[in-house]
């Protein structure tokens, strides 16, 4: 009988998967299966100097690809840093597979040196979360847990004993196979129906759309052409759906414009479509509201929808389009001409002559150097909120930590994002908070040869939890950042790096950036101004 380990099965799923790569450190309690990686040329292993850098990368290549990302940790210490990324995949509902490591099968339950309840411990954020308790089972319950990832969206967590790794196993008869396809689901004809007698009798609809429209995105400016609607943008769907369409508002909240906030609060009906935005005070007051979502649980979560579509976006905008007749454009028309005032409004802060350099001067330089097929990975903090303003991107990708919202993330996707499209530019647009949380892996990007060019917003502070603490009335406090030279630091991990204070230095920099053939950090200095006030 022809016997192989478990973990050269492992290996051989995870090829039949299409995964080429996986981000991890190694460990006492993978290191058998670590050998088996060794042995196969095909899956690349990066290791990554902190497992949360290899989830969170594992979860941005999956945002960019949808392919599934993976990581892998030991158990106890290593197990635990993978939970924040893990969550950002849950949250922003994507699939990805961690394979963990546990203690000896003979000791699990004894207590023994960095023993965890792993179980326990993935529950939450686990879609699939199972312990393998023989070598035979390990095969399939791979195949399980990766069909759980994508059929549920979000991560699967599959622990493994180290020495059932290297044990051999018998496989006469498959009991799984590595297949899985996505279901098509389309809208009902009755609820379609009703959504255009609400279409038909509104004179000032409004469309809110997400990143569900992915896959769809022509589908869906074909319907709100035809509609003769204003569309918001939600800014996960940024750089999905053009940022330059003549009847793009931008976006919402606290990340929104002005256009899109009339706009919304003056709609007789809203149509969501592909998205669950949660933020109810920045929605109509007592609009009807249709929504389309392949997720019928979401419907009416977060706004009263009269009429719920439960179907793939593409298919239900594409029947409703075929519905609609002639359209009144005079809402159109007031919003663009809102639309109009506000980008000469930008324009004129992005000209703006200032003795310091402003962050929308930081953004007006990057968006120079941007390639048509860019991919552009984005922190959390108030470098949020300035990109979502002053950065318009059209046929570029954009991968951020969207429901999270964890700071930390934008180093991590622009390593997951050149190695998922080694040909594209790579930028990463990160806050000096954001970066100095999981700077440490700025080496992996040099040490796996990723061309990228990372641009830190440096304002020695945590700005954005500056202006929220100021904003409910309180006194600014702990939010003060000792300084950084990243600059000396990105050459001390073998990069290069830039320290610029004035636009032109930025604009200069950029482009030796562009060039580069190594990864790159500069640092930018900018002057302290809260989005708010411009």
């Amino acid at each position: 009988m022809f016997e192989k380990t478990a973990g050269s099965y492992v290996v051989k799923g995870l090829k039949q998967w299409n995964v080429d790569h996986l981000y991890g450190m190694p460990g006492d309690s993978i290191n058998h299966f670590m050998e088996e990686l060794r042995k196969e040329d095909a899956i690349r292993f990066i290791q990554v100097r902190h497992e949360e850098t290899g989830a969170l990368a594992a979860a941005a290549y999956a945002k960019l690809t949808g392919h599934i990302g993976v990581c892998m940790a030991i158990t106890g210490p290593g197990a635990i840093h993978l939970q924040n990324g893990l969550y950002d995949a849950k949250m922003d509902k994507v699939p990805v597979l961690a394979i963990v490591g546990q203690v000896s099968s003979e000791e699990v339950g004894t207590d023994t040196f960095q023993e965890v309840k792993l179980e326990s411990m993935f529950e939450e954020v686990a879609v699939f979360n199972r312990r393998v308790q023989t070598a035979e089972q390990l095969p399939d319950m791979l195949h399980q847990a990766i069909k759980t990832a994508y059929a549920r969206k979000g991560p699967a967590v599959l622990i493994v004993s180290d020495d059932l790794f290297k044990e051999k196993v018998k496989r006469e008869m498959r009991k799984s196979s590595p297949v899985y396809t996505a279901p098509r689901i389309y809208a009902p004809e009755e609820e379609l129906k009703k959504a255009m007698e609400l279409i038909s009798s509104s004179q000032k609809t409004i469309v809110l759309a997400g990143k569900g429209v992915h896959g769809a995105v022509p589908e869906f400016l074909a319907f709100v052409e035809k509609l003769k609607a204003p569309f918001i943008s939600s800014f996960p769907s940024k750089g999905m759906i053009p940022d330059d369409h003549p009847q793009n508002l931008g976006h919402l909240g606290q990340l929104g414009t002005e256009p899109a906030k009339k706009a919304m609060k003056e709609a007789d009906l809203l149509l969501l479509a592909g998205t669950a935005y949660p933020y109810r005070d920045y929605l109509p007051e007592n609009a009807p509201a249709i929504q389309i979502d392949i997720d019928p649980l979401v419907l009416g979560k977060y706004y009263p929808a009269d009429v719920g579509i439960t179907s793939d976006a593409g298919t239900a905008l594409v029947s409703l389009t075929e519905r609609i007749g002639e359209r009144n454009s005079d809402f159109l028309e007031t919003c663009l001409k809102m639309r109009a005032d506000w980008h000469k409004h930008l324009d004129k802060e992005r000209n703006k002559q200032t003795d310091d350099m402003q962050p929308q001067h930081m953004l007006t330089e990057i968006q120079r150097i941007l390639e048509k097929e860019a991919i552009v990975s984005l922190d959390v903090g108030s470098v949020t909120l300035w990109s979502a303003r002053y950065l318009v991107l059209s046929g570029q990708k954009m991968v951020v930590s969207s429901w999270l919202a964890t700071m930390g993330c934008g180093l991590p996707g622009a390593i997951a994002a050149k190695i998922a499209f080694p040909e594209r530019q790579v930028v990463a647009i990160i806050g000096d908070g954001g970066f100095s949380m999981g700077m440490q892996d700025f080496v992996t990007a040099v040490k796996y040869d990723l061309p990228m060019t990372i641009v830190v917003m440096n304002n020695q502070k945590i700005q954005l939890i500056e202006h929220e603490q100021a904003e409910i009335g309180n006194e600014p406090t702990g939010i003060e950042l000792a300084n950084i030279d990243f600059a000396a630091f990105a050459r001390a991990c073998g990069g290069e790096g830039y320290t610029v204070e004035t636009q032109e230095q930025l604009g200069a920099a950029l482009q030796q950036a562009k060039n580069s053939k190594k990864p790159v950090v500069i640092d930018a200095y900018v002057e302290d101004i809260s989005p708010e006030t411009l």
